[in-house]
C-alpha cells in the first residue's frame, strides 16, 4: 500500500536507513500451510453471546499464541489486529489481551511510525486509543504526529489521501483524538480531507470505492468495475468509526450516515450464497475464495449501523447473521481463521489456510459488534 504526499521524501530517507538485518527481524504476518488441519465443527453460528464469546477467545487465543514470540511491530497490519485484540478485550471483559495492546505502545514509547505510506501507520493509534483509558502519553505522542501531518501545505488539486483504505486508518484516529481533546481541528481535517478522498475515488451510481486513483478505471472478466471487497470493508469500518467519534452536532455526521446507508444497500447486494463477499464485489464467479478479512470489515460495519439505529435492523440484521454464518465457517479446530486475503494484492490467488494477521484482527473487531447486536435479534 502506498499514499502520495508532502512527507515522502522525508520518510524515505528514514526507510533507506533500515539495514538488512532489521528487515530479517520482522514479525511473519501469516501463512496459508498445504494442511492446516481440520474444520471447527462444533461451533454454534447463532447470534448469542454463549455462542459467539467461545469463538472469539478461540480464534484471539491461536493469533496470541502465534505472536508470543515475535517481536512486536507497528505496521498497518500488526496495528489491524491490535484494534482486532482491543475489541476482544472489552467484549470478553480479557485484560490480558488489552495489556498486549497497551505493551505494544510501551515497547515504541506509544510512538507510531513514520513510513513511507503515513495513513497506514494510524492503525496502531486507534488500538492504543481504544486501551489508553486517558492514558496522557499515548494521546500527546499521537497529537504530536498528526500535528506535523497538519502543517502540510494544503493543495486543493490533491488530497492527502490517495487510498481509500486511509478512510479505515488516519480518518477514524483523528476523529478520535478530536473527541478526547476537545480539538475541533481535527474533525475539520477529517471532514477536509475524507471528502477529497470520496471525489477522488467513489463511484456515485455503483455507491462502492476503487483502492486508488489509477484502479478507477478497472474491469473484471465480467466487464463490470472491479471493486475490492477489502477496500469496501476498510471504508465502510473507518466510517463507522469517524461517525462514533463526531460529535452529534457536527453538520457533516449526517452526510457520513447517508453514505453508510448507500454502500450498506449496495454491499448487500453482493453477498454470496455463504454470506460473505468475494474479492471482487462485482465478479464473484471470477474468485474462488471469499474475502474473509473484507467480509469482516463489513460486517462491523453493518452490525455497529443495526446497533445504533442507522440502518434498518429488518433488512440488514439477517445479512450479518448469513455473514457470521459464513465467516464462522473459516475457523479451523485449532483456532486458525482462513480464506483471508494476503497482504498485497487483494485479488491474486490464495488458499483455504490462507490466514494473516490483519484479518484477524478485522474478525475480532467484527465479532464484538456482532456480539453486541445479539441483542437486538428481535428489533
Amino acid at each position: 500500500m502506498f499514499y502520495l504526499n508532502r512527507r515522502w521524501s522525508a520518510v524515505f530517507l528514514l526507510a533507506a536507513s533500515l539495514t538488512v538485518s532489521s528487515l530479517a527481524q520482522q514479525p511473519v504476518a501469516g501463512d496459508a500451510p498445504a494442511d492446516p488441519g481440520p474444520l471447527a465443527k462444533d461451533l454454534a453460528t447463532d447470534l448469542h453471546p454463549k455462542s459467539i464469546r467461545p469463538i472469539i477467545r478461540k480464534v484471539a487465543d491461536w493469533q496470541m499464541a502465534r505472536i508470543a514470540a515475535q517481536p512486536m511491530a507497528r505496521s498497518w497490519d500488526w496495528g489491524t489486529l491490535d484494534i482486532g485484540l482491543a475489541a476482544a478485550a472489552r467484549t470478553l471483559g480479557d485484560p490480558k489481551l488489552s495489556g498486549y495492546v497497551s505493551s505494544v505502545g510501551q515497547h515504541f514509547n506509544w510512538h507510531i511510525d513514520h513510513t513511507l505510506s503515513p495513513a497506514e501507520d494510524y492503525a496502531l493509534a486507534q488500538a492504543l486509543i481504544d486501551v489508553a483509558d486517558g492514558n496522557a502519553k499515548t494521546t500527546s505522542a499521537i497529537r504530536l504526529r498528526l500535528d506535523g501531518d497538519l502543517q502540510d501545505p494544503f493543495d486543493p488539486n490533491h488530497p492527502l489521501w490517495t487510498r481509500a483504505d486511509a478512510l479505515f486508518f488516519e480518518a477514524p484516529a483523528a476523529a478520535q483524538l478530536s473527541a478526547i481533546t476537545s480539538d475541533a481541528t481535527y474533525d475539520e481535517f477529517v471532514n477536509r480531507e475524507w471528502h477529497r478522498t470520496e471525489k477522488l475515488l467513489y463511484d456515485q451510481q455503483k455507491h462502492l470505492f476503487s483502492a486508488r486513483a489509477a484502479a478507477v478505471k478497472d474491469l473484471e472478466e465480467n466487464g463490470q468495475k472491479h471493486f475490492e471487497a477489502r477496500t469496501n470493508g476498510m471504508v465502510m469500518a473507518g466510517l463507522v468509526r469517524v461517525i462514533a467519534a463526531l460529535p452529534s452536532d457536527d453538520p457533516l455526521r449526517p452526510v457520513y450516515v447517508d453514505r453508510l446507508r448507500e454502500m450498506a444497500q449496495s454491499i448487500a447486494a453482493a453477498q454470496q450464497p455463504d454470506g460473505l463477499w468475494r474479492p471482487g464485489l462485482l465478479d464473484p464467479a471470477s474468485y474462488a475464495q471469499p474475502a474473509v478479512a473484507g467480509s469482516s470489515l463489513i460486517v462491523y460495519a453493518l452490525a455497529w449501523g443495526v446497533n445504533h439505529h442507522h440502518l434498518d435492523a429488518r433488512i440488514y440484521l439477517p445479512v450479518v447473521e448469513r455473514a457470521w454464518a459464513g465467516l464462522v465457517g473459516h475457523v479451523y479446530q485449532d483456532g486458525r481463521l482462513g480464506s483471508i486475503e494476503p497482504i498485497g494484492s487483494a485479488t491474486e490467488p490464495y488458499s483455504a489456510s490462507s490466514s494473516w494477521n490483519y484479518g484477524v484482527g478485522a474478525f475480532l473487531l467484527a465479532a464484538g459488534e456482532v456480539d453486541a447486536v445479539s441483542g437486538h435479534k428481535h428489533w
